[in-house]
């Protein structure tokens, strides 16, 4: 009788992970809602002639920073203003909001999640207060990289368009 109740409660719990897969494992999701551009257009050359990773990047328009795919956040920079995980599949990311907002210090993000952690594609991970990154005169451009390409087969970035915050894919690719 007990396992027909232990049973009955897994097989619940099982097809809640189900519902939460991503459909397409081989994707980013947008991890903030904005416009989408190439990398090329980042006014950065550690960016924009790729140094750093290959993806694309994101004007802002949102205010929270979400996973792009389950994995786990390697990573939160001390200053706030860059996030990295690492994906089941090996696969290193790298969210950097804003261009030279290390110098902010901290100043406009508020950290949601401890690094090490586990996490869901569109887990907050971040809340962002453009106010302050435009008010400081800095760009609200947000690479959004796989930063091990050579892990990577293929990457195919989407480079133009409206994104919204887990839910638009901006990066697919194949491992």
């Amino acid at each position: 009788m007990f396992n027909f109740f232990k049973n009955l409660f897994n097989s619940n719990s099982k097809k809640e992970e189900v519902v939460n897969t991503p459909v397409n494992p081989n994707a980013l999701l947008a991890p903030i809602s904005g416009k989408a551009i190439p990398l090329s257009e980042v006014p950065d050359p550690v960016f924009s002639e790729k140094l750093a990773g290959d993806g694309m990047a994101i004007l802002i328009e949102g205010d929270t920073v979400v996973a792009p795919a389950d994995g786990e956040v390697t990573l939160v920079f001390k200053t706030k203003h860059a996030i990295a995980m690492t994906l089941d599949n090996g696969l290193e990311l790298l969210i950097h909001v804003g261009l030279d907002t290390v110098s902010l210090e901290g100043e406009g993000f508020e950290q949601l999640i401890e690094q090490g952690t586990r996490v869901k594609a569109g887990t907050p991970l971040l809340k962002v207060n453009k106010d302050v990154i435009l008010s400081k005169g800095l760009s609200l451009a947000t690479p959004v990289l796989i930063t091990n390409v050579d892990a990577a087969k293929s990457i195919t970035p989407v480079e133009s368009g409206e994104v919204v915050a887990g839910e638009t894919v901006v990066v697919k690719f194949e491992v």
